[in-house]
C-alpha cells in the first residue's frame, strides 16, 4: 500500500507538472518536469519553517522511495527497451565503430581522468576524499545516461548519423560502466576482494555478452510467438513479459539487465515488426503503447530528479566543488572522445565540430543518482552525491537546452541538404 500511495503521488505530481510545463514554459517535457520540481523542492525549504510538518512529511516519502531499487531493477529496463524498440538497427551497424569504442573505451579513459583530477583538486582545497572515492565519482558518472539522451535528442534535431553515435553509445555503456562502478565500489568497502584483471575481465565479459545473448535469444522467442498470433493485445503483453520476466532472468544468472533489454528491443524492433511478421494495427498499438511507457516513465523520473534536493542536507555548502566537478566531467568527456578519435583509424575521419558535439550530447541522468545513492553510509557519500548532482542538473538543463542550438551552428545544412528534407516533408 506503501508503494502505491508513493506512485500515485508520484504520477499526481508528474501531471500537474507536465500541464504547467506545456502550458506556460513550453521546454522538454523532461527538461521542464525536472526544473519545476526543483522549485518545488527549493520553495519546500524555504517554507519548511512555516509548515514544518507538511515538509516532513512530503520528505519522508522521498526518502522512503527506493530510488536506487526502482530505477535500476524497475524503471530502466521499461526505458531501454522502449527506446531500442525505435531504433534502426541498420543505423546502428553503420556507426558500429564508434559506439562500440565510445561505449567501452571511452567510459574507462573518462573514469581514470576525473577520479586522478578530482583527487587533485580536492588535496589543493583541503577536502578528505579518498583516492578510490575519487575513482568511484569517475565510475558512476562517466557514462551517458540513455534516458536523458534519447528523451532530450528527440527533440535536439541533431544530423542523424551524430544521434545515432551518441544514442548509441548511451545505451550501450551502462553494461560497462556498472561493472567498473561495482569492482571500484567493492574496492573501497573490501580491499581483500579479488580485483586481478583475469577476474574483472570476466564479470566485464559475463556482464556483457551474457546480456546480449538472453536479449537476442528473448526478441527472436517473442518475435516468433507474435508473428503466430499477430493480435496487437497479447503481442503487448508479450513485450512486457520480455522486459519484466527478462529483468529476472538476468538478475538470477547475474548478467546484464540493461543490455538484456537493448538488444531485446533492438531485435524486436527491427525483425518482429516486420510487414511480413506483424499487421499494421499490432505495429501501430504496439508503437503508441511504447512510446506512452516512454513518457510517462521519464516524467516520473525527472520528477525524482528534481526533488532529490530535498535528500541532500546543506547540498549549496558544495556548490564550489560541485561547480569545479562539472568542468572536470566536460573535460574528461572531452579527452576520452578526442584520445580514440585521433588513435583508432575509423572509417569516417572526426571534424573537431562533430568532437564537440559528441562531447556536450554526452549527458547524465538519472542512471548516475541511482549509483551514488547505492553507496553504503560513509562520511564520503554524502559529497559524492552531492556533487553527482550538480553535475547531472548541469548535463540535463544547460547542456540539454542547447545540444540543439549548438548542432545547428557547428553544422550549418547545405542548400541541397534544405531541400532534400523539405521534400521529405512535403513543403
Amino acid at each position: 500500500m506503501e508503494l502505491y500511495y508513493s506512485f500515485s503521488v508520484l504520477i499526481v505530481l508528474a501531471s500537474f507538472f507536465a500541464y504547467l510545463n506545456n502550458r506556460f514554459l513550453k521546454l522538454p517535457a523532461t527538461i521542464g518536469i525536472m526544473i519545476i520540481a526543483m522549485i518545488s523542492s527549493i520553495l519546500l525549504v524555504i517554507s519548511g519553517n512555516i509548515f514544518p510538518k507538511a515538509f516532513q512529511n512530503f520528505s519522508k516519502l522521498i526518502a522512503n522511495f527506493d530510488f536506487t531499487e526502482v530505477l535500476m531493477g524497475a524503471m530502466l529496463n521499461f526505458l531501454l527497451f522502449a527506446g531500442a524498440v525505435h531504433v534502426n538497427l541498420r543505423d546502428l551497424r553503420e556507426q558500429r565503430g564508434p559506439i562500440m569504442v565510445f561505449s567501452t573505451i571511452s567510459v574507462l579513459i573518462s573514469t581514470l581522468v576525473i577520479g586522478f583530477l578530482l583527487d587533485y583538486i580536492t588535496t589543493f582545497l583541503a577536502i578528505d576524499i579518498p583516492f578510490i572515492y575519487c575513482l568511484l565519482f569517475g565510475a558512476l558518472i562517466s557514462p551517458t545516461d540513455p534516458i536523458a539522451v534519447l528523451s532530450i535528442l528527440k527533440d535536439a534535431k541533431v544530423p542523424k548519423s551524430l544521434e545515432t553515435k551518441i544514442a548509441g553509445e548511451s545505451l550501450f555503456n551502462d553494461g560497462v560502466a556498472v561493472v567498473v562502478f561495482a569492482v571500484i565500489l567493492q574496492l573501497a568497502q573490501d580491499p581483500a576482494s579479488d580485483f586481478s584483471l583475469p577476474h574483472v575481465s570476466w564479470l566485464l565479459i559475463k556482464e556483457a555478452f551474457g546480456g546480449f545473448i538472453l536479449g537476442i535469444l528473448l526478441g527472436i522467442t517473442a518475435g516468433r510467438a507474435m508473428k503466430k498470433i499477430d493480435d496487437y493485445k497479447t503481442s503487448v503483453l508479450i513485450t512486457l513479459s520480455v522486459v519484466m520476466g527478462g529483468y529476472l532472468i538476468a538478475h538470477a544468472m547475474h548478467i546484464s539487465g540493461p543490455l538484456t533489454m537493448v538488444s531485446a528491443g533492438l531485435i524486436i524492433g527491427n525483425f518482429g515488426r516486420k510487414k511480413t511478421l506483424m499487421s499494421p494495427v499490432t505495429k501501430d498499438y504496439l508503437d503508441k503503447f511504447w512510446e506512452l511507457i516512454d513518457e510517462i516513465l521519464n516524467a516520473i523520473l525527472f520528477l525524482f530528479i528534481g526533488f532529490e534536493l530535498l535528500l541532500i542536507p546543506d547540498i549549496w555548502s558544495y556548490w564550489k566543488i560541485g561547480i569545479i566537478c562539472v568542468a572536470v566531467v566536460l573535460f574528461a568527456r572531452f579527452v576520452s572522445i578526442y584520445i580514440p578519435t585521433k588513435i583508432i583509424p575509423f572509417k569516417k575521419k572526426f571534424e573537431a565540430s562533430t568532437v564537440k558535439i559528441l562531447v556536450w550530447g554526452g549527458l547524465r541522468g538519472g542512471v548516475s543518482i541511482a549509483l551514488a545513492l547505492s553507496i553504503a553510509e560513509s562520511p564520503n557519500k554524502q559529497i559524492i552525491l552531492a556533487i553527482t548532482y550538480f553535475v547531472v542538473v548541469f548535463s540535463i538543463i544547460v547542456q540539454g537546452l542547447t545540444i540543439g542550438k549548438l548542432a545547428n551552428r557547428l553544422l550549418p545544412k547545405s542548400k541541397k541538404a534544405i531541400l532534400e528534407e523539405s521534400l521529405r516533408s512535403g513543403k
